[in-house]
């Protein structure tokens, strides 16, 4: 078939169709094109969240939970007890002591020997300053006699269960999180005694 039975265009030098084809042609490369950047910006996405969700495990993995206990178990070891039952580290940030609503400073050597002047009985103590580490699975007894008895250690019993307040701030190793645990008074008389049976 010649170009003339065809309808061959010799104006415009092109066959009848030919711009359609080349406008199919420019249509699938658009789109070609508009799905590989879509491609891209889902990966990108997808790769921003998992990268975040691994910050947030690795952060929890290594969180640290303080947890401030009174235990008055007669004839053994009693007082406060400051456990670490996370997983990770704590970092002190700061520390707040309190007698009767006073502030007598910060849980270190100086506030806690200010707070045992004065007691019938010396209790032990154990201190800590700013950015001190406590260790994972640490667990301490911070102000405490070492064989209770319920008549001669009353006044330090009435000290820590209805007078005094301690406050902790930590953070994980990764810090910022501003972590807090506080041990208050207790008006009532909740007092577990465990005797030996």
């Amino acid at each position: 078939m010649s170009k003339a039975q065809l309808g061959h265009d010799d104006q415009f030098g092109q066959w009848p169709g030919e711009d359609l084809h080349e406008g199919v042609g420019m249509n699938a490369e658009t789109v070609t094109a508009t799905c590989a950047v879509v491609i891209a910006v889902a990966s990108l996405v997808v790769s921003v969240y998992q990268t975040r969700a691994m910050r947030q495990h690795n952060r929890h993995s290594v969180r640290p939970v303080l947890q401030l206990h009174r235990g008055w178990p007669i004839g053994g070891r009693a007082g406060i007890r400051l456990i670490n039952s996370g997983l990770g580290p704590a970092v002190i940030v700061d520390s707040t002591l309190m007698v009767d609503g006073e502030a007598i400073g910060m849980w270190n050597e100086p506030s806690v020997n200010s707070l045992r002047e004065g007691l019938a009985v010396r209790p032990s103590a154990v201190t800590f300053n700013d950015r001190e580490v406590i260790a994972t699975d640490y667990e301490q007894y911070l102000l405490s006699v070492a064989s209770y008895d319920q008549q001669d250690h009353t006044q330090i019993e009435d000290l820590i269960n209805r007078r005094l307040t301690l406050k902790i701030r930590y953070e994980s190793l990764y810090g910022g999180e501003n972590f807090q645990v506080v041990l208050t008074p207790n008006p009532l008389n909740g007092t577990l005694h465990v005797t030996d049976r």
